[in-house]
């Protein structure tokens, strides 16, 4: 991912299939998915427990993804479940594999 055209990130995390959902912005996945898995940030991921990186969209600019990432945070609850089955049905943690 180092290196990418794309710099900025918006992410969605969950625990499990259908569960608790957070939808985060930043502008390196690898290290933020490192925070999340590590519990290292104190707050709503890590007191839920979501740490299953199960959507992203990359963004070149910082603008695009923080206006993305505020939209998406006014869907409800269906529009998003439906947006990470579109793309991850058996919502997969996406990071799995990385190394940190």
């Amino acid at each position: 991912m180092k290196g990418n055209y794309y710099k900025f990130h918006l992410y969605i995390l969950s625990n499990k299939k259908n569960g608790t959902l957070y939808i985060g912005m930043t502008n390196d996945l690898e290290r933020r998915m490192f925070e999340h898995k590590h519990k290292i940030i104190e707050g709503f991921t890590k007191r839920y427990g979501l740490n299953k990186l199960v959507y992203f969209e990359q963004f070149q600019y910082v603008n695009d993804a923080i206006r993305r990432e505020k939209r998406m945070k006014n869907w409800n609850r269906a529009w998003k479940i439906d947006l990470i089955e579109k793309e991850n049905k058996d919502w997969n943690d996406l990071s799995f594999d990385w190394k940190y």
